[in-house]
């Protein structure tokens, strides 16, 4: 019996496999496909994220770099230097094989082109899972197997139909605006959406948008007409295409609950573990995973360890529940098409109340040392109730 099973090997089930394993855990890794594969992402990842992928003992000095964000509105163009830290942008399709093989070297069991079909229970509780050939038994089980989460499905663990599943699109494009040092978003292309340009450094950029609270979203042809009004010379058309348009879900808020029963922990997008207001998944994904290891850890080397595990939500919550409920909020008022424009239009001219609201919304890290915005961020943070 393995002491824990991993189901998915994106950013937060190799997290998770990763600190089990340095940890001494017995952990086996189930990948339904092979790697590499492909994601649909937007390849950023801020200073947050990088943070988590130290302390996988990544080497991260190849990998390209970016300085901060920049916003486009109405106009208005505002440059925001990242608080502290640095930004890195790597396609899924390596990021994801490299956290893999990062785990297995870690001393997890990785095996791949294997789906996990079914739970296995006992008496309430989760022992192992089900492939087509043949049936794991472990102590525990971390559902990260992605939005749709079918092991979440067929423990009856549905999204909450009072948090909103977004949608993003994205296509990669060889263009001369590879090496922009920012990560640059597009905020009045449609009320809760946005567009996004993020340079590679290798010569393409990743190039999408995100709507975050629409119903009934046509993602492709949002793109189609945001990058008809793009200047020619940064390459954004179909002949300087490397592949298709792509889409993904973007569970958000914590949109499936619980994330923890008896002998399963939810981890990543299976949990809804999305940023309601900037659609960042990674960073909470690669939190996630090592929140539930360090749960795991300890409750391993206790005698009352389903008394450990049951704190893991709170754990989640406490790491984000407030800003992701600030985020929402934020999100539901951007919904509104005149909010949208009068927050844009006159935000952009305002770089600390921006600084400010990005803070509060969990998409900027604070400053080192803390600044003012950066204290008062985290008093009004404390006021706000968790998701």
């Amino acid at each position: 019996m393995r002491d824990v099973i991993v189901v998915g090997a994106g950013p937060a089930g190799t997290s998770a496999a990763y600190h089990l394993a340095k940890a001494g855990l017995d952990v086996l890794l189930l990948e339904k496909t092979s790697f590499p594969r492909e994601k649909v992402c937007g390849d950023g990842l801020t200073p947050r994220a990088v943070d988590e992928l130290r302390a996988l003992n990544l080497d991260l000095s190849t990998w390209y770099r970016t300085e901060g964000v920049r916003l486009i509105a109405a106009g208005r163009t505002l440059e925001i230097p990242w608080p502290s830290g640095h930004g890195l942008t790597r396609t899924r399709t390596d990021l994801d094989e490299l956290l893999a093989r990062n785990a297995a070297a870690a001393g997890a069991t990785l095996q791949e082109n294997t789906k996990v079909t079914a739970p296995l229970e006992n008496r309430g509780r989760i022992t192992g899972v089900r492939t087509p050939t043949a049936t794991h038994n472990a102590r525990l089980v971390i559902a990260a197997d992605g939005a749709s989460s079918r092991l979440s499905v067929a423990l009856g663990l549905h999204p909450r139909p009072d948090r909103p599943i977004g949608i993003a699109g994205r296509r990669y494009y060889r263009s001369p605006r590879h090496k922009d040092a920012h990560l640059e978003i597009w905020l009045d292309l449609a009320p809760a959406g946005y567009g996004w340009v993020f340079g590679m450094g290798d010569g393409t950029c990743n190039v999408g948008v995100a709507l975050l609270r629409t119903q009934h979203p046509d993602y492709h042809r949002l793109l189609t007409r945001w990058l008809d009004r793009l200047p020619a010379a940064w390459g954004f058309t179909d002949a300087n295409a490397t592949g298709p348009l792509r889409g993904a879900a973007l569970p958000m808020g914590y949109s499936r609950r619980p994330h923890y029963v008896p002998g399963l922990l939810l981890a990543g997008d299976s949990g809804g573990m999305v940023n309601p207001f900037s659609g960042e998944g990674i960073a909470y994904s690669l939190e996630a995973g090592r929140i539930a290891a360090e749960t795991i850890i300890k409750a391993h080397r206790t005698t009352s360890p389903d008394a450990i595990l049951q704190t893991y939500p709170s754990a989640i919550r406490h790491a984000n529940g407030r800003p992701f409920t600030v985020a929402r909020a934020f999100t539901r008022a951007l919904d509104n098409p005149h909010l949208m424009r009068l927050a844009t239009r006159h935000g952009l001219t305002r770089p600390t109340l921006m600084r400010l609201a990005l803070t509060l919304a969990g998409s900027l890290p604070p400053a080192s040392p803390r600044t003012a915005t950066d204290h008062l961020a985290t008093a009004l943070t404390r006021l706000t109730p968790p998701s």
